[in-house]
């Protein structure tokens, strides 16, 4: 399952994402992990999340992105859920690269039953139609 947090810079995804990692760790049987471009929120997630910081790595293109995503899921056989803030970011992504690397990303959710929820900076009318049937909270 892919899941979407929506709205524009600056509206408040990362507090929502946070809390909702924060409270998902109660609930958890599996581990939980955070990707992020800086280490900057590491203090306001509980220690049972693994942070990571992307930039960290050379990864140039959405391609690289679901490799990573990849090698993160295939050392993890108790991953449950994945959070990916500033998606945009991270994953290198261009507008028209959204909606193919969601559906990777649904793929290896199904296959390997790891859930991401992903805070993507898009208003939801200028997401593709497939994206916004994923939408949990737009903002």
């Amino acid at each position: 399952m892919v899941e979407i947090i929506a709205g524009e810079k600056g509206k408040g995804k990362t507090k929502y994402l946070l809390d909702m990692v924060n409270t998902s760790v109660a609930e958890a049987t599996g581990n939980i992990v955070y990707l992020d471009k800086s280490q900057k929120h590491m203090h306001e997630l509980s220690n049972k999340v693994r942070l990571i910081n992307v930039m960290d790595y050379p990864i140039t293109n959405s391609d690289e992105f679901i490799g990573f995503i990849c090698g993160i899921v295939s050392q993890d056989y108790d991953l449950q859920e994945m959070y990916l803030d500033s998606f945009l970011t991270i994953a290198n992504l261009a507008d028209d690269q959204i909606d193919h690397v969601i559906t990777k990303l649904d793929e290896i959710s199904k296959k390997y039953e790891v859930k991401f929820v992903i805070s993507l900076s898009k208003n939801e009318a200028d997401l593709p139609e497939s994206a916004k049937a994923r939408i949990l909270h737009a903002l």
